[in-house]
């Protein structure tokens, strides 16, 4: 009797054990099994890890079997050989030029911009253009692995509906400019356009709308201090470009007796939610203006190598404590969109740059394309890594490539041997947008007909 009874009590306690555990919580994704790479404060690697995803947000990171004993998720990512990344933040470019990648090459800014782009614009930009281009560079970045994009260019509205229906994040920055374009003859109108426009997507959730003065040189001070006003009426970034050649700064001293930078605080133009795109001839005083001002820095490596301009003092950035991002800058003067490729380049430049191989490491790199990014976004609380409580956008990185072999240090491999085309997964807010290569948001076959079809009337125009 007393065994029946002892034996009777064990199977008790183990019922009651295993009806005292918690019960999973079901939430919508996990992706699980991979390197987790969080870019947190203490930049935290996990593996194998998982990331615990419901909705839009990362509920919780933690080991494989932590998140599978603490979650039931509807949908599982199996990611074992990859490395899980924060999706990569391209802080600057000009997503429709995809359409005129290839066009001019091997040329100076100036040359470059007032002899090929600025006349081959003139001549072919339409809301048909912007979108067919803003969808191919969406498709070109959903499959190498940036999930934010921030953007400058004409007919921004179209660029904003075509990102969100790609499901890219974005910072889209309506172009002012004080010379006619395809949108606005005259910059008080490109000014109500881009009232407009961020009337129409500042509540979008995906979209932030910005006004993107194009540079000093290419506005007076009436359009400036107007886009600079606009910005901090609506609370939106403002987007420009500042000191990205030797000649930009040499024009500013003979107009304004100042380089761009004191230039611009001197007509009240910094403010917080500003971000200064390339950055290369930069003083100490201009540091101390923009750290002073709290300015985000887009750092674009590929651009200003291409086009000559110079390499932007990026451990002077970091030292100064100033919020500084990594760009592709535009299709045309780079002539991709692979932030892997810009990561690489920036460590490569401030290498060769400053004779000093620790100059930019390879982790530094990772930072400038994630959290760092979404510093100078002013974004850093909803994305730049994996923790919870921040937006679901992430990838899945392959890494079973005979270069990627063997496989020592996951940061090293990512900057320095990765290609946008070995992701093979891209999460933006909790949807995926790509599995396994397989692009779900947009009809690949169909954007890159759209874009040869176009592609024929863009060669035309520039040849008469």
């Amino acid at each position: 009797m007393k065994s029946v009874c002892t034996i009777a009590a064990f199977a008790f306690a183990c019922v009651s054990a295993v009806t005292a555990q918690p019960a999973r919580r079901t939430i919508s994704l996990v992706v699980t099994g991979g390197t987790v790479v969080t870019e947190n404060a203490t930049r935290q690697i996990v593996s194998p890890g998982a990331v615990a995803i419901d909705g839009t947000d990362i509920v919780e990171v933690g080991s494989a079997d932590a998140i599978a004993a603490r979650y039931q998720a509807r949908e599982t990512i199996d990611a074992r050989g990859h490395v899980v990344l924060p999706g990569l933040i391209n802080t600057h470019t000009h997503a429709p030029m995809v359409m005129y990648r290839g066009l001019a090459d091997d040329l100076a800014l100036m040359d470059w911009l007032q002899k090929y782009i600025f006349p081959a614009e003139a001549k072919t930009v339409s809301p048909e253009l912007v979108r067919v281009g803003t969808r191919l560079a969406a498709l070109e970045m959903i499959e190498s692995g940036t999930t934010t994009f921030a953007d400058m260019y004409y007919f921004e509205e179209e660029i904003a509906k075509a990102a969100f229906g790609a499901g890219l994040r974005g910072v889209l920055g309506q172009t002012i400019i004080q010379f006619p374009v395809a949108d606005a003859k005259t910059p008080a109108e490109g000014l109500a356009r881009a009232e407009r426009f961020i009337q129409e997507f500042k509540d979008n959730g995906l979209v932030v709308p910005a006004v993107a003065p194009h540079a000093l040189y290419t506005n007076d001070r009436t359009s400036l201090v107007a886009s600079a006003a606009l910005g901090r009426k609506y609370g939106v970034p403002i987007l420009i470009h500042v000191a990205e050649t030797e000649d930009e700064v040499r024009t500013a001293r003979e107009q304004y007796k100042m380089t761009p930078v004191a230039a611009l605080e001197s007509i009240g133009f910094w403010g917080p939610k500003t971000l200064a795109a390339h950055g290369v001839w930069v003083t100490g005083e201009d540091m101390a203006i923009l750290e002073r001002h709290n300015v985000g820095v887009a750092h674009n490596p590929e651009s200003n190598m291409k086009l000559a301009s110079g390499a932007a003092p990026v451990g002077k950035y970091l030292a100064a404590g100033i919020a500084i991002g990594l760009g592709t800058d535009g299709a045309a003067s780079n002539n991709d969109l692979d932030m892997f490729e810009a990561m690489r380049q920036a460590a490569f430049l401030a290498k060769h740059a400053t004779k000093d191989p620790t100059a930019v490491s390879a982790k530094t790199a990772l930072d400038l394309a994630t959290i760092g990014g979404a510093r100078a976004l002013g974004m850093e609380r909803l994305i730049g890594s994996l923790e919870a409580g921040k937006r679901a956008d992430l990838i899945t990185v392959s890494m079973s490539a005979s270069r990627q072999t063997p496989l020592y240090d996951p940061i090293s491999h990512i900057v320095y041997t990765t290609r946008g085309d070995d992701v093979r997964t891209t999460i933006v807010n909790g949807k995926i947008l790509m599995k396994d290569r397989q692009v779900r948001t947009l009809d690949r076959a169909a954007v890159l007909a759209d874009a040869n079809r176009l592609a024929a009337t863009v060669r035309d125009a520039v040849r008469q």
